[in-house]
């Protein structure tokens, strides 16, 4: 974490809120650099009832990451809005339920690390006190480890923590850069999971590995069922990882 970071404790207290009576109140939502993470993605394409691939390209932007070669999506930059997230409105985010990760986070940074012990994750928390932000200094009489519940925030790492062990794995296996080929692998299963649907339900993509029927139907049913085969998948296909999968 940055050293200009505060660390702080889960039951340390939060002293932040964020409301539209704040004078910064949007301000977090523009000139904005974000990475969005597969999870990010996934929940927004189905909030606004867009296909992934329709998503993707109407509001975002692809990068390569320099020494990974990896994909690096963030949102389509946009001069006229002042970099502004596409989300945003006047009374606030327009996909707040479905909100990125980073925003349920802020102003909290996460980092973590596995127990060589017990292999269980160890989360660490900063708070990152910007000086554009007026929501500090607000005696909300929650602590961290509340407020973070209140933020509903969970579940985006718990899935969002997969994509970080799977870029380990890689960064392990892999050193270096991916070929375009299969970076754009990476691409489609883990960002464009409608088209890894179509590839998988109707081009045939999976025929040759006889992979149990009632998991099929699971994965081509459930969006989260596929980003996590996903990930499975592109394990076994560049790395050479058993999928993991019973008969």
């Amino acid at each position: 974490m940055n050293d200009e970071m505060l660390p702080v404790a889960l039951d340390d207290p939060m002293q932040f809120n964020c409301s539209p009576d704040n004078p910064c109140f949007n301000q977090c939502c523009r000139d904005l650099n974000q990475a969005l993470t597969p999870y990010d993605i996934l929940r927004m394409k189905n909030a606004v009832g867009l296909s992934s691939k329709k998503f993707l390209r109407e509001y975002t932007s692809r990068h390569t990451g320099p020494g990974s070669g990896l994909p690096v999506l963030t949102f389509k930059a946009n001069p006229a809005t002042g970099h502004a997230c596409p989300f945003v409105t006047d009374s606030g985010c327009s996909v707040y339920n479905d909100r990125p990760a980073s925003c349920r986070m802020y102003p909290l940074a996460r980092a973590i690390k596995k127990d060589r012990v017990t292999g269980e994750i160890v989360e660490y928390f900063a708070l990152i006190e910007e000086e554009h932000c007026k929501g500090f200094g607000v005696q909300g009489g929650r602590t961290v480890a509340q407020w973070l519940k209140g933020q509903d925030v969970a579940c985006h790492n718990t899935e969002n923590d997969k994509i970080l062990e799977l870029i380990s794995l890689k960064n392990q296996i892999r050193p270096g850069k991916l070929e375009a080929a299969e970076e754009d692998l990476f691409y489609m299963a883990l960002y464009d999971l409608d088209e890894f649907k179509i590839q998988i339900a109707e081009k045939g993509l999976l025929a040759s590995m006889d992979l149990p029927g009632e998991y099929m139907k699971k994965i081509v049913a459930d969006d989260l069922s596929l980003l996590n085969f996903g990930i499975a998948w592109i394990k076994y296909q560049l790395f050479s990882k058993d999928l993991g999968i019973g008969g």
